[in-house]
């Protein structure tokens, strides 16, 4: 089986350059047409330059792809209907969406101003948001979808430094769980990739023989299967140096305390019991969890 996407239209948000670039390159050379969304901000979000995108679109054409770029700021849902319109107009539909644009405003929660939190939010948290928004009703008229959200470890497990950027990428998780279940009847996948790369986000953070071993194109492979066909659903695919696992939330098996020990001090002198990790199970959805939580209590 060979992955292609001829016919099919891909929209990859911050696709200018690192990860992003090296995704639409990828979709391109499999026959996407892309559009090579970048605000060509800074790092942390200022400026702004079609320079960049106008550059991977040159990159796709003379490999003889199809691409066209695209300057809107995904924090700005009015610049994002735009970007989805200019998509429309050119190719008529939107199969793709990968929620990869991304800044960093990194300082410990005591030294973070509420406005590096909101703008680390804005763009990917509600960029996200707005992009999937944007394209969600054509791909429900098209009954076909697939949207890739973009996480971290640093969300899933945390990170010093980072607690604007945790946040944000661990409500995409939720994001997708919601969405997955919504999507569903309408074949629209949505999944989320956890990259470990050597990109602009990382060039100051780790060592240089280290970011040679990571480079995003160890990384791609996994976002262009959860773009396919045969892609899954409400699935963390994490993946860096050519590494890839599956990341999901799980809860242990519930233990049930009588009227007589219900009490702080009972699960404290149970709480070995109650957090063993060997119990643990993944949940379909919400209601579930709840059932297997409330059972004990309703029998």
């Amino acid at each position: 089986m060979t992955i292609r996407f001829d016919g099919k239209v891909a929209i990859v948000t911050g696709a200018g350059a690192g990860l992003g670039r090296t995704h639409a390159l990828a979709l391109a050379a499999r026959g996407a047409k892309v559009v090579i969304n970048d605000f060509g901000g800074a790092r942390d979000g200022t400026g702004g330059s079609s320079e960049a995108a106008l550059k991977v679109v040159e990159e796709i054409r003379q490999a003889g792809g199809t691409a066209i770029a695209n300057g809107a700021n995904v924090a700005d849902f009015e610049q994002v209907q735009e970007l989805v319109r200019q998509t429309m107009a050119e190719f008529g539909r939107v199969d793709i969406l990968v929620n990869n644009a991304g800044i960093l405003r990194d300082k410990s929660f005591s030294k973070l101003e509420i406005a590096d939190i909101k703008a680390v939010l804005d763009v990917h948290l509600m960029g996200s948001i707005y992009c999937t928004k944007a394209v969600w009703e054509i791909m429900r008229s098209q009954e076909y979808g697939r949207i890739v959200m973009t996480t971290s470890s640093s969300g899933m497990f945390g990170n010093f430094g980072q607690s604007n950027y945790a946040a944000a990428k661990m409500a995409l998780v939720g994001l997708m769980n919601a969405l997955h279940l919504e999507g569903k009847k309408s074949n629209i996948k949505v999944n989320t990739l956890a990259p470990a790369a050597a990109t602009r986000m990382t060039a100051d953070i780790l060592p240089e023989p280290v970011l040679q071993r990571i480079q995003p194109d160890r990384v791609t492979p996994g976002l262009v299967f959860l773009c396919s066909d045969e892609a899954p659903s409400k699935t963390i695919l994490s993946a860096g140096g050519g590494s890839f696992a599956v990341a999901t939330m799980m809860e242990t098996a519930p233990v049930m305390l009588d009227d007589a020990e219900l009490s702080p001090e009972t699960i404290a002198a149970r709480f070995g019991e109650i957090a063993a990790w060997n119990t643990a199970k993944a949940f379909e959805e919400s209601v579930h969890e709840v059932q297997s939580l409330l059972g004990p209590a309703l029998k």
